[in-house]
């Protein structure tokens, strides 16, 4: 039975660095973030309706990656991450989103902490260190409402992956 689990945090969080080196680790898939390939292409600030496409285009390359997978599939980041930017800059979540949110379900939640440094990129928009606190507890709230299984990943990078391994190797027995 395929385990699904998403890393999911605030920006500059180490996510998809994370995501990639557990997939390396484990020697399975994993999805990419489909936002950064898209908005890399867009011409113009984003728009409430590009939400929707990013949501899109980040379900398509997750199920065509389940396709492949075996046991396990890692993904940088999930629907939620859409939901949360929809209503922090909108005030609103297209309801196709929030369809995709209920019907969509994972095994495990690796919810990476702000204890970073930042790293500069033209894709992030709040460096504010309350503003990256602001994001992790929307996040967090966001889980627990949910019920579904999480844990928060700290520290530097190898005890994120420690932890990540610890907690998904938990899960697979």
């Amino acid at each position: 039975m395929l385990k699904k689990i998403v890393v999911i945090g605030p920006e500059s969080t180490g996510k998809s660095t994370l995501a990639k080196s557990l997939a390396d680790h484990y020697k399975c898939k994993w999805v990419q973030e489909y936002a950064r390939q898209y908005l890399n292409n867009l011409d113009q600030p984003y728009q409430y309706e590009d939400l929707e496409a990013i949501g899109r285009g980040q379900v398509g390359l997750e199920d065509e990656a389940i396709q492949n997978a075996a046991k396990l599939l890692i993904c940088d980041t999930d629907l939620r991450v859409i939901q949360v930017w929809s209503e922090h800059k909108y005030g609103k979540v297209s309801p196709w989103v929030k369809s995709q949110i209920e019907s969509r379900k994972y095994d495990l939640y690796l919810l990476t902490d702000i204890d970073i440094p930042w790293q500069e990129d033209p894709q992030r928009e709040h460096p504010d260190p309350v503003m990256r606190k602001y994001f992790f507890e929307w996040y967090e709230r966001l889980l627990k409402q949910s019920k579904v299984n999480y844990a928060v990943i700290s520290g530097d990078f190898e005890n994120r992956m420690k932890e990540s391994i610890r907690t998904i190797n938990k899960l697979l027995q």
